[in-house]
């Protein structure tokens, strides 16, 4: 898991090939129709949903101990960087934007090879090739957040109806953890209590424990990924807010620095965090990066090790386990149009540097054996590069 926190580049999608790769091809921990099926479960849910997936990996093999410290593992190295990165915004004022021109482009080129894997893997008839076509479509035309999970009952819906598959039963009864959901659901409440209590008395705590209400309630909305949680951060603390807690610019860089760093896209909330409170003083900055780590993760680990059981015990069913073929599909369409949109999202997209960035990026996971973090090195060199000599 510590290999797999330092070279997963490129979001969940590009995620869930690592994993492929890693847990079932290399080492054999999961097979490839578990992996699958975890994949289409955390679809289902709120949160970062390769977090969820490496949490289940090693709650299938070791229970809740090895999933806390797999998702331990998994989110440290990520957190860290953004908010060093963070530190680095506020206590360096050398500008290093330069240094970061082809990052986004080659992000896109991750996630294409990323959407191309994938369909490899789970578009295996007609049926689930129009439900990934009709996904992807929806979700180019369609800006919601309330988009993704109504696909995800769209594609099951369409599933059942195509395949008629009968599952291999398994009679075992897995435990329903219902621990795990009032634990939940009582921090939702204290949180939202006490940052109500702190905004009416205008208490000096005021803004530490605001913040951890802001990212617990996030974590346990946010339907979409990543790109939705930068969205609703950057309304709740840019536009949103009175006086700007952060300035646009400030917060677009960690934006784009999240896509180069590997681990989960979730850990933006480790930078926000600090710089919500930087003004404070660099302990209270370090503070604010813990806050935000624990608010935003903390929700989906006590939602997925809630419903995971119950998903267990569910799947066993006819129309649900018919139903996964299909979230599979939907998930692969929004890849293909992610892959779309975040590309016309790059300023001057359509310059030969932005698209030979992401035509290459391609080809070199496609045809070499070249390790993520020597690609991304590769053109974090190009953008210095460019800077110096262009």
């Amino acid at each position: 898991m510590l290999r797999h926190s330092l070279t997963a580049f490129g979001g969940p999608q590009m995620h869930f090939v690592r994993m492929h790769k890693l847990f079932v091809q290399q080492h054999k921990y999961i097979s490839e129709q578990e992996l699958l099926e975890i994949n289409a479960f955390v679809q289902l849910l709120p949160g970062a949903s390769s977090t969820q997936t490496v949490t289940l990996i090693g709650y299938k093999r070791g229970g809740v101990a090895l999933a806390v410290l797999t998702l331990a593992i998994w989110i440290i190295p990520a957190c860290v960087l953004m908010g060093g990165l963070g530190f680095l915004l506020e206590y360096n004022n050398k500008n290093l934007d330069f240094i970061f021109r082809f990052i986004q482009p080659m992000a896109v080129g991750f996630l294409a090879y990323s959407a191309f894997k994938s369909y490899s893997i789970s578009i295996k008839n007609p049926a689930t090739f129009f439900i990934m076509l009709g996904a992807a479509l929806v979700t180019y035309l369609v800006k919601s957040p309330w988009v993704f999970p109504s696909l995800i009952i769209a594609g099951s819906i369409v599933s059942n109806f195509s395949d008629k598959r009968i599952p291999n039963f398994d009679s075992k009864k897995y435990p329903v953890k219902w621990q795990n959901l009032w634990l939940f659901a009582f921090i939702f409440l204290v949180a939202g209590i006490a940052s109500e209590y702190v905004r009416i008395h205008n208490l000096p705590i005021r803004r530490p424990i605001s913040l951890f209400e802001n990212f617990y309630r996030f974590g346990s909305i946010v339907f979409g990924g990543g790109s939705v949680l930068i969205t609703m951060m950057f309304e709740q603390y840019v536009i949103r807010a009175k006086t700007p807690y952060m300035s646009a610019s400030d917060f677009l860089t960690g934006a784009g620095m999240v896509q180069a760093f590997p681990g989960p896209i979730f850990s933006i909330a480790s930078f926000v965090g600090g710089m919500v409170l930087k003004n404070w003083g660099p302990g209270f900055q370090l503070l604010g990066s813990l806050i935000g780590t624990i608010g935003i993760f903390l929700p989906s680990l006590l939602l997925v090790l809630f419903f995971y059981p119950i998903w267990n015990n569910l799947k066993k069913y006819v129309i649900i386990f018919r139903a996964m073929e299909g979230i599979n599909a939907v998930v692969v369409g929004i890849m293909f149009s992610a892959t779309i949109l975040l590309f016309l999202s790059i300023p001057s997209r359509f310059t030969s540097g932005n698209v030979i960035a992401v035509i290459l990026t391609f080809l070199m996971l496609q045809f070499t054996k070249i390790a993520s973090p020597f690609i991304v090195a590769f053109f974090l060199l190009a953008g210095w590069l460019y800077n110096q000599f262009l």
